[in-house]
């Protein structure tokens, strides 16, 4: 019987460990796209010449980006393939 329990807990451990969280999916956002906005930011700003347009375009990018980052994550938390 315990061995049952402890092959039933390692399911379930398995299992939790595949599947991604809100809080991680929001903390894998953000931080993907401070990384992704200080780049937009820097060749806007080599292109342009100006850094208040540079941090326009990186305001504009980073909400954009962000809000599609998250919902592409959830959905592939939905999908079986790879897992």
């Amino acid at each position: 019987m315990s061995s049952v329990i402890n092959a039933n807990q390692s399911v379930d451990l398995e299992v939790d460990k595949k599947e991604e969280n809100i809080k991680r999916s929001i903390a894998k956002t953000v931080s993907w796209r401070i990384v992704g906005t200080l780049a937009t930011v820097i060749i806007s700003w080599l292109i342009t010449g100006t850094l208040a347009l540079a941090f326009s375009i990186g305001a504009i990018e980073l909400v954009s980006k962000m809000i599609l980052y998250f919902f592409h994550e959830r959905a592939w938390t939905k999908i079986k393939w790879g897992k």
